[in-house]
């Protein structure tokens, strides 16, 4: 598996400001509609009943919500870039500028937890969120997350 499968270009955006989680998960569900098709309030009420589980802020400014989709067949990725960090509950009590939403159908099983170890293992390299912290693009955002694997398979 590799991020380029779960992740498209359209589902990775640079946010301004955000004031809260729960707009935080808004924004995730307005991208998830427009990159996946997906329902917007269903990706933000999936989001919220996992996050109420526990906080999915895993520390150095990272943070990794997951959910499970009925819609969904396969498992599909969101990345914000957020130039103003928030608050997010992290292990580390650090506020959170870099999110990567996954989003998996609910009998994913394996999928699921691969695709989640696969980023935190890319999000784990310090050059990798240096250079995700260090630019606002898109696209230039998204080659720095699946260009990193796609290069370590060749």
């Amino acid at each position: 598996m590799q991020l380029g499968t779960i992740l498209k270009q359209d589902a990775v955006k640079t946010i301004s400001s955000c004031t809260s989680k729960k707009r935080l998960f808004h924004d995730l569900g307005e991208l998830a509609s427009s990159a996946y098709g997906l329902d917007a309030t269903s990706v933000v009420d999936a989001l919220i009943e996992r996050e109420n589980l526990g906080p999915t802020g895993v520390g150095q400014g990272i943070a990794l919500p997951h959910a499970r989709l009925p819609e969904l067949d396969h498992v599909v990725g969101l990345f914000l870039r957020l130039e103003k960090p928030l608050n997010f509950e992290a292990v580390d009590r650090q506020p959170v500028d870099l999110v990567f939403a996954l989003l998996a159908p609910e009998k994913a099983g394996a999928d699921h937890l691969k695709a989640l170890a696969l980023v935190s293992r890319t999000l784990r390299h310090d050059g990798i969120c240096s250079k995700l912290r260090a630019n606002t693009d898109a696209g230039t955002l998204h080659t720095i997350l699946t260009e990193i694997h796609a290069s370590q398979a060749a």
